[in-house]
């Protein structure tokens, strides 16, 4: 008979996270986001202070906020570590929900642990408990339900015996990586058992990597072998897979060039002859041009999202073949696309044994030429007075960027930007939330990236708007000393949804804070915003004044705050496919009837199958 040992349900599941290591031999949960409340300060909050050494529990503002900072440190780790984060039950759960949902699009693990109703029933309803009349098993948590990748409820202290290897199974699984979920009531939290010792024996939880089926492979590379203008397309895959100095050995070998999704951006230096640089809607020229003549389109690590495909009128080409290479099958069969699941690393070593001697012809050097020379004048400092665009900002921060920087970034107009402008020079120098693109995931993101990457220098792009959304671990990172830079484009208002606005025909309206009902004009300073939560902030009216500022980022020791007002209105034009949106049928403006029009043609090019 196994030896045992008496703890409380959340001191035995703190124990068993403490064993849980990765390949380095690092815990794999490397810490822990709590705001305390009445469904987890007595029993997990007991329990964090007994491993508070080996685990730290770091206390946030927000429940959405400090579990954004957790993910943005799973994605920067690049899955090979990630965070817990734990709430009371109610609202603190369900702030979490949506930070779930950014984890669950983006493929990253974290765990989560709100508290929850009691198992026993006994003070039924409890405080913040909403009530289901027809479904008394229902609690907030099940909000959590579509957006977890596992998800249980622990109603006896023994349910961790199971629960916790199937969470962390899921999170170190590279096919089915995201959130898990383990609901844990209240009571049960506080509750003793006999655990053996040996579920708290460490173990080493390993980076799978599946192999190619031969048939796949096989079938693969007879299509690649026929191809004369073939063309990669490198996702989030190619950086989580650690594969970046496989896909650069494949390319050279093979003389194919790659094009970059969001998530896939950095994973070649910007300036690799066979970069072409970013695809799709926030694309550019060389890489959109490439993909609508190529005759096959090898996608690796990329999900095919919308931005990514130009709502598939990039790849309607019916004579065109797609090849995904996914971990996930369900990514890996996405528009009929011939399926070859496989790890990026290990998928791209064995196209690579059996393509030897394969190497079409490269594209032209023009294409990138003929691309940077419309879009570097566009990054340069403007002449006279005129509000500075955001292409202009992006340049000032280009140009005071060093080998450390890490530049990162969610929603907004800076996404777009920052694809189509930033040069990055090395893997992990781009951070972009693009899969679920969440306002209010930048200040906590950023935070969440110098945790993981302390020597790091992150500058965090955000504008007004997703500031007001979620600032509050601003104060977070003061308290604990963690310096990064924020530079806040304020065009008062949301300035690009604006654009997508008045570009589907509409009126501008309740986008700009000028075009929404008001007594007063909003005139919110956003630096001393920042400085009042515990960031050195300043304010600047110019570019020149903007890169003097940055200068001066390398000796701060808190948050450094740079607001610059910019133009609503100028984007880069260039380069970008077509992306559709739901434009009315039916309306009195004349503007929004040519809008559909335009995009009832658009969608007769999109690819059917």
């Amino acid at each position: 008979m196994s030896k045992t040992i008496r703890l409380t349900a959340a001191q035995a599941l703190v124990r068993y996270l403490t064993a849980q290591l990765n390949e380095d031999g690092d815990t794999f949960i490397a810490g822990c986001w709590a705001i305390f409340g009445h469904g987890n300060v007595a029993g997990l909050g007991e329990a964090l202070y007994t491993v508070r050494d080996t685990i730290p529990t770091y206390r946030g503002h927000n429940e959405q906020t400090m579990a954004h900072a957790a993910i943005a440190y799973a994605k920067q780790q690049r899955r090979t570590r990630a965070m817990a984060v734990t709430s009371s039950i109610g609202p603190g759960a369900t702030n979490m929900v949506t930070a779930a949902a950014l984890a669950h699009v983006n493929r990253l693990p974290a765990l989560f642990l709100p508290g929850d109703v009691f198992a026993n029933r006994g003070p039924d309803p409890v405080l913040q408990q909403p009530e289901v009349f027809s479904d008394g098993t229902v609690s907030a948590n099940d909000c959590f339900r579509p957006v977890s990748r596992y998800f249980d409820r622990i109603t006896r202290p023994e349910h961790i015996l199971t629960a916790l290897p199937r969470a962390f199974r899921t999170m170190t699984d590279p096919a089915e990586c995201g959130p898990a979920t383990l609901a844990f009531c209240q009571d049960v939290q506080a509750e003793a058992y006999d655990y053996p010792e040996s579920f708290f024996e460490p173990r080493v939880w390993h980076r799978r990597r599946i192999h190619p089926d031969p048939h796949e492979l096989h079938r693969a590379v007879e299509v690649i072998r026929a191809a004369k203008r073939p063309v990669i397309v490198a996702g989030g895959g190619v950086h989580y897979s650690d594969a970046s100095a496989d896909l650069k050995s494949f390319v050279e070998a093979h003389n194919i060039p790659v094009v970059e999704t969001q998530a896939g951006k950095s994973a070649l230096p910007w300036d690799h002859p066979l970069n072409l640089g970013p695809i799709g809607v926030t694309g550019g020229e060389p890489a959109n041009t490439t993909c609508a003549e190529a005759d096959v389109v090898i996608g690796i690590g990329t999900r095919f999202q919308d931005f990514t495909t130009g709502s598939w009128g990039l790849f309607a080409n019916p004579s065109r073949t797609l090849i995904s290479l996914n971990v996930q099958a369900y990514d890996a069969m996405k528009h009929s696309a011939m399926p070859v699941q496989a790890d990026a690393k290990a998928g791209l070593t064995e196209l690579a044994i059996e393509l030897a001697g394969y190497a079409p012809d490269a594209p032209a050097a023009s294409l990138k030429e003929g691309w940077f020379a419309k879009v570097d004048p566009l990054t340069d400092a403007p002449e006279g007075n005129q509000l500075p665009t955001d292409m202009q900002v992006v340049g000032a921060v280009q140009r005071a960027a060093t080998d450390e920087t890490v530049v990162m970034c969610a929603a907004g107009t800076m996404p777009g930007e920052l694809h189509k402008l930033w040069k990055a020079g090395k893997p992990g120098s781009y951070h972009m939330e693009y899969g679920f693109s969440c306002m209010g995931y930048e200040i906590a993101g950023a935070m969440g990236i110098k945790m993981a990457q302390p020597k790091a220098d992150v500058v965090c792009f955000t504008g007004d708007g997703t500031y007001m959304m979620a600032n509050s671990e601003m104060a977070t990172a003061a308290m604990m000393g963690i310096p990064f830079t924020v530079v806040v484009t304020d065009n008062r208002g949301f300035g690009c949804i604006n654009r997508l606005q008045m570009g589907t025909g509409g009126a501008e309206f309740n986008n700009l804070l000028d075009h929404a009902v008001h007594a007063n004009p909003s005139a919110i300073d956003f630096a001393k915003h920042a400085e009042a939560m515990g960031a050195v902030s300043v304010k600047v009216s110019s570019i020149a004044e903007l890169e003097e500022a940055l200068a001066k980022r390398h000796d701060q020791t808190v948050p450094y705050v740079v607001v610059i007002d910019t133009d609503p209105y100028p984007s880069t034009e260039h380069g970008g496919t077509w992306w559709e949106v739901g434009v009315p049928a039916v309306s009195d403006r004349a503007e929004v009837r040519s809008a559909y029009e335009a995009s009832v043609t658009k969608k007769k090019l999109q690819r059917a199958d």
